[in-house]
């Protein structure tokens, strides 16, 4: 059960690592001289990267909410690492796993959120640039928090007998 306990610790501790990468690095959309994330848009001019504004033909609206369900993942999937680990010395058996699993749940929700959000409405018309690894972690994170929440509630009815 220790090593169980500790492959789950571990793949919860991943998660967060991806989302928090994915959340913070520049690399959401990428062309040969431009890297667009979430928060900026970096331009390769002379072998340096500058920081810009991301462009005013971006949806505000959208792009915040890509911007808060990030951020939301990365709080909810930290909480629910928190509460995992609280629960491992407080609860009785069959309820420890419950509220880790909601949170690693909410997670998941929140990052294919932000995700599928700037799937659709972000790079549409842009034929010359392709997603970049930031995005790809994004994605990846999504299953790693959604695999983690189910582990979650199986090991929930696991020690509930």
């Amino acid at each position: 059960m220790l090593v169980l306990l500790a492959g789950i610790f571990l793949l919860h501790l991943t998660s967060i690592i991806l989302l928090l990468a994915a959340t913070i690095d520049n690399a959401w959309w990428m062309t040969k001289t431009v890297s667009t994330d979430v928060w900026a848009r970096w331009i390769l001019a002379n072998v340096t990267w500058s920081s810009n504004d991301l462009p005013g033909n971006y949806p505000h609206e959208y792009l915040q909410a890509v911007q808060a369900s990030s951020i939301l993942a990365c709080i909810f999937s930290s909480l629910g690492l928190f509460v995992f680990v609280g629960q491992l010395f407080t609860l009785s058996k069959g309820q420890r796993f419950t509220f880790s699993g909601i949170f690693q749940l909410l997670a998941c929700l929140c990052i294919m959120i932000a995700a599928s959000i700037y799937t659709d409405i972000f790079h549409k018309n842009e034929s010359d640039g392709w997603y970049g690894h930031s995005f790809i972690l994004a994605w990846i994170s999504f299953a790693f928090t959604f695999i983690s929440s189910i582990i979650y509630f199986v090991l929930r009815k696991k020690t509930a007998n």
